[in-house]
């Protein structure tokens, strides 16, 4: 009997946001989301993990190789958002709060169709030491 297995890569990025709703006024967005609201933004060192879970591959061994979710990973996410101002650089944050929630929703839909769709993708997003979301629970 096979057994599944979960595989896991950690990489980082730096980003800028602000947490406003432009519906609101600046009064209640300020009471909402307190120093996410500033208006010239503020940055997170993020850190992502990406979990693929799946049955190894009877020949090679892997779930997935983790040099090919690596470049994945570098490709979809890395390059689109590493120091960018995800309000101001990014067409996936024009017109959605680039919260944590939203993050990690936002990559992992930017990674399921790279990933065969017989394996479960989660995704986990530090965005401080101690906060942190995941994708889907």
């Amino acid at each position: 009997m096979q057994q599944k297995v979960a595989v896991f890569r950690k990489e980082n990025f730096n980003a800028a946001h602000r947490l406003n709703n432009d519906h609101w006024t600046p009064e209640k967005n300020q009471a909402v989301f307190g120093k996410c609201n500033l208006p010239h933004y503020h940055g997170h060192n993020y850190e992502l993990i990406v979990q693929v879970n799946g049955y190894p591959d009877p020949e090679t061994g892997f779930v997935l190789d983790l040099k090919v979710l690596s470049d994945i990973v570098k490709a979809k996410v890395l390059d689109r958002f590493d120091h960018k101002n995800l309000n101001l650089d990014t067409e996936e944050f024009k017109n959605l709060n680039p919260t944590a929630e939203n993050i990690a929703i936002v990559i992992y839909n930017l990674l399921r169709p790279e990933v065969a769709a017989e394996k479960e993708l989660f995704i986990t997003l530090y965005e401080t030491p101690r906060n942190f979301v995941k994708y889907p629970i």
